[in-house]
């Protein structure tokens, strides 16, 4: 239960959280211009309305689109939402975007599937263009008739119920259950889900929301640090917590008390009560915030505070932390628990679990329900191929029902169940495809967490540590598929060469392309901009250097070269002597690559490649 909580958190923050720019542009309008903001201001403060009404429902809706449909599923979703924003334009209809955005990408989705491989030739555009539209305008009248109008009974009904709480004085009693979500990193099903929806729509009417209020608030974390930094017996943790200060209250990272918490979970008695007082103050005061604040930031939250409320807001943070410190340190004194180390790590793992990733390496949840798995690297071409290809002939036989492809990390589709990523693209992969789970790694051919993951897909049980790679896997088998397309030739194979630099040598395999024609003189520059994002060696003393994604363009015909350095060229940690530089066209050079696989798995004929002589033999085994 606790993990579907989380997965339904993470969706719903996947669709907020990259337009918290959009919320923070109107709270920062709202705050300035209205007639009760800072500086009032009638034509400035006109754009307040439009951007709530309309803008933030529609860019919400659009992300939950794409994150399900793609490009396709973000336009659909931004003209799905608009029957219900128009349907009752009184309120914010966040909780519809989030609705009606998915719905749309989900649909558009199932309408291409439905086409693939029966779309007329020459008529792609056409159809993509009408189906686009007329499913958006289709879901843009359920939205005005049905969706639009049940979002609005259902926070009709939240935000009745949540007057009734203020009313009766009972709204504290929220803290309950929002610092132990915290801890649990359950929080953005709570904040993203109910009370955003809630405030946006209270601002409307009153200018502010204490809704805002609730989970950002500072003080409940900063009495819990404060209590650790006086009183804490272990000399290492109660040094770390003048710098978690800092970072909770001035840099707006509240998860920095989360494992102060953990070490002596009896702590968490202390930001319930702190939470509980303050929020007392704020609803007895009248406060709210005008905008989402960052959470744990005194900056952000006061900068979303009106003029007239600022004094009222500061003495409800610091009887937040006075209270939550006041109850912390006995707890403190007395507390044996966790050390703060064992903390951490168990917050990362808890972090790892609420966004779907893994905490160790190979590690995945519900194994047995992983159905795509997604080989991603920067343009999706060389490195990611060769994975890809490995991993999905060593998985076949145990695991049909898997389907294994590669893609540039920048367009993994919204599909994808599991991406494996080298580590140094792992933040653009969890941007591209927020759903999936995680795995990181150094290299695609022979990195320990490959033999992890294929043990627990195969198995169902996840290793304790992955073990050292052998460089040799003896059940994998590639079947022996001709080439269909010569993307290499004689010519293209250079064998005995002198050591070099990494740059020399990717420069050598760019001149080669362009001089056989395969490239033109810019696609030599973006195999070097390549290299500098992440290495292109994939392991096994295999280097494949190429264009970057926007390099694509550039490439005349699909063509590979091989060098042969028998002494190595040094790439980072390791080195090459086998550097095959690609120039592809769609997925012409994939079945090249294959071959190349099949090569890496016969250690006798690896050797052979990397020590020959004789251009024929090489040209034999890639063609």
């Amino acid at each position: 239960m606790k993990n579907k909580v989380q997965r339904f958190g993470k969706f719903l923050s996947g669709m907020v959280m990259p337009n918290i720019g959009a919320l923070i542009a109107f709270g920062f309008l709202a705050a300035l211009f209205i007639d009760t903001g800072w500086i009032p201001n009638k034509g400035f403060s006109s754009m307040v309305g439009p951007m709530l009404t309309y803008l933030i429902p529609v860019l919400i809706a659009s992300t939950g689109g794409r994150m399900i449909g793609g490009d396709r599923g973000r336009v659909v979703g931004a003209i799905a939402v608009i029957g219900a924003i128009m349907s009752n334009t009184d309120i914010t209809m966040l909780m519809a975007a989030m609705v009606m955005g998915p719905l749309a990408g989900f649909c558009i989705k199932k309408f291409d599937e439905s086409m693939e491989g029966h779309m007329p030739a020459g008529f792609e555009m056409l159809i993509n263009n009408f189906s686009a539209g007329l499913i958006g305008m289709v879901l843009a009248m359920l939205g005005y008739v049905a969706i639009g109008p049940i979002m609005s009974a259902i926070l009709a009904v939240l935000s009745s119920g949540v007057n009734v709480l203020v009313e009766r004085g009972l709204l504290p009693l929220v803290s309950i259950f929002i610092e132990p979500a915290k801890v649990l990193f359950l929080n953005n099903a709570i904040n993203h889900g109910v009370f955003t929806p809630i405030a946006t729509a209270q601002v409307t009417e009153t200018g502010k929301s204490i809704m805002y209020m609730l989970e950002p608030n500072p003080g409940p974390g900063l009495g819990v640090l404060l209590a650790y930094m006086f009183f804490c017996k272990d000399k290492a943790t109660k040094d770390s917590a003048p710098g978690a200060v800092i970072i909770h209250l001035l840099g707006g990272i509240h998860e920095i008390y989360f494992p102060y918490i953990l070490m002596n979970p009896v702590v968490l008695i202390a930001p319930i009560l702190g939470s509980f007082v303050g929020i007392f103050w704020f609803n007895m005061m009248g406060c709210g915030l005008v905008g989402p604040a960052s959470p744990g930031s005194i900056i952000a939250y006061m900068m979303m505070t009106p003029g007239p409320d600022m004094l009222k807001v500061i003495v409800g943070v610091l009887i937040s932390a006075g209270v939550s410190f006041a109850v912390a340190a006995p707890l403190v004194k007395m507390a044996g628990g966790k050390s703060l180390e064992e903390a951490q790590s168990e917050m990362a793992a808890m972090k790892a679990e609420a966004k779907g990733q893994t905490a160790v390496p190979g590690s995945v949840e519900k194994a047995d329900t992983i159905k795509k798995i997604v080989f991603a690297c920067d343009a999706g071409m060389g490195s990611s191929a060769m994975g890809a290809t490995k991993f999905r002939n060593r998985i076949k036989v145990n695991r049909p029902d898997i389907t294994v492809i590669n893609t540039s990390v920048d367009n993994i589709p919204s599909d994808c169940d599991l991406a494996v990523v080298q580590t140094t693209l792992a933040d653009r992969a969890r941007k591209s495809a927020p759903q999936a789970q995680l795995i990181t790694i150094g290299n695609f051919l022979a990195d320990p967490a490959l033999d992890a993951l294929y043990v627990e897909l195969t198995t169902g049980d996840a290793p304790a540590a992955p073990t050292e790679p052998t460089g040799e896997n003896t059940d994998i088998t590639i079947p022996d598929v001709p080439v269909k397309k010569q993307v290499i030739i004689a010519d293209g194979i250079k064998l005995s060469r002198t050591p070099v630099t990494k740059e020399e040598a990717i420069q050598a395999a760019g001149e080669l392309l362009k001089d056989l024609g395969y490239v033109d003189e810019t696609y030599v520059a973006a195999m070097q901009e390549r290299e500098k994002l992440v290495s292109t060696y994939i392991g096994m003393g295999v280097a494949i250097p190429h264009g970057t994604t926007q390099a694509k363009g550039t490439v005349k015909k699909t063509g590979i070269v091989f060098f042969q350095y028998p002494e190595g060229v040094d790439f980072g940690a390791e080195k090459a002597q086998l550097v095959f530089g690609i120039a592809g066209i769609g997925d012409e050079h994939l079945e090249l690559l294959s071959k190349l696989c099949s090569l890496l798995e016969d250690p006798v004929r690896l050797e052979t490649l990397k020590t020959t002589k004789d251009v024929n033999w090489v040209l034999e085994q890639l063609s």
